[in-house]
């Protein structure tokens, strides 16, 4: 039997969970407040605090350290890598410390897990990291050589809706050939393509979400940019936080659009199905890139518990393959899977080489 610690920081709160193999013992998710952030300067200034808030969510569930077969991590702000688990190590530690490819608070998973398990003499994993990079060459290439594009989203919950639609099909991962479809705070579509995510339309140029603007038309923008008396920092926040929903109906929840739909109004409604719209024109495009040899799409995601934005998503893509619906982002049972698969010999953990 493995027993396995769950570790989810995220900006403004940390997930915790245990698992015994596939049966969740708990989950738990404790809220920072924007007064306790901003008393430290760095994300690495808040390991303490947070190690400690962790260490004490397991006292009070009876969880003594001891019992622990591996600890999981989400994935930090690392350079480029592969899919699938790396195990966290000294390398690892001091590249999420010193030279995170960005500032986030995921950097602290990896950084909090080596310190409880090397006492213990027990692995530590991190699975389906945010800057997982299989794209191809190809895809890449943007109408200008010193702009790239990035293969950086939300790779744990839609690589797990595959692996999930592989089992349920009785098929390998590895002879799939999907688009999956991210449908939360941010929105990503990634094409899935024989056991590497090959594509990735990401919330910074793909269809703008709840909170985030997703691609916008670079000459508007470049005008309003300059316009606006915005530095740099203030206008990636705007970007990240401050657009889609909330830019244009002041809200980042769809449930309360769609309350806003059912009360009858109309721009709601508008701004809503343009959404779905959007999702759809990714798809599409996705299915482009390799003529149509798409065998199953699959919506996963908060959003995707909605029937209204799901229904108006699938009308316009369902031409291209069967829809699949995997409501939720069941990020901590992802993570408690990914390090599962390996500790039982199913897969193999990536070793991580530092770059300075």
């Amino acid at each position: 039997m493995e027993k396995l610690l769950i570790l989810n920081p995220g900006s403004t709160s940390t997930k915790i969970a245990c698992y015994e193999d596939e049966k969740q013992l708990f989950v738990e998710s404790i809220s920072h407040s924007a007064d306790t952030i901003a008393q430290y300067d760095t994300i690495i200034d808040q390991y303490a605090f947070r190690k400690e808030m962790i260490l004490n969510v397991l006292k009070d569930k009876g969880i003594q350290l001891e019992e622990l077969t591996g600890i999981v991590a989400r994935g930090g702000s690392l350079p480029p890598i592969k899919a699938g688990a790396y195990f966290v190590n000294d390398d690892m530690v001091w590249q999420l410390k010193n030279n995170p490819a960005m500032e986030h608070a995921s950097n602290l998973g990896a950084v909090i897990a080596a310190s409880i398990a090397n006492p213990l003499d027990i692995p530590a994993f991190i699975y389906d990291g945010v800057t997982v990079d299989e794209m191809w060459p190809i895809l890449k290439i943007t109408g200008f050589k010193e702009v790239t594009r990035k293969g950086i989203g939300h790779n744990l919950n839609t690589r797990a809706a595959a692996i999930r639609y592989a089992r349920e099909h009785d098929k390998a991962y590895k002879d799939c050939k999907l688009i999956v479809v991210h449908l939360g705070g941010g929105i990503s579509v990634t094409l899935q393509y024989e056991g590497k995510v090959v594509d990735i339309i990401n919330d910074e140029d793909g269809p703008f979400a709840p909170e985030r603007a997703g691609g916008l038309p670079i000459q508007s923008f470049t005008s309003y940019f300059g316009a606006s008396g915005m530095s740099t920092k203030e206008m990636l926040k705007e970007l990240k936080s401050r657009g889609g929903l909330v830019n244009h109906l002041g809200v980042n929840d769809s449930r309360e659009v769609e309350k806003m739909i059912q009360n009858g109004d109309g721009h709601a409604r508008l701004i809503y199905d343009a959404m779905a719209l959007n999702v759809a024109r990714c798809v599409g495009e996705e299915a482009a890139t390799v003529a149509g040899d798409i065998e199953g799409i699959v919506l996963t995601g908060g959003i995707a518990y909605s029937e209204y934005f799901t229904s108006e998503v699938k009308k316009n893509i369902e031409w291209i393959a069967p829809v699949t619906i995997y409501p939720g982002e069941n990020e901590m049972e992802s993570l408690a899977l990914g390090g599962l698969r390996v500790l039982r010999g199913e897969e193999e953990a990536h070793t991580f080489v530092k770059t300075e």
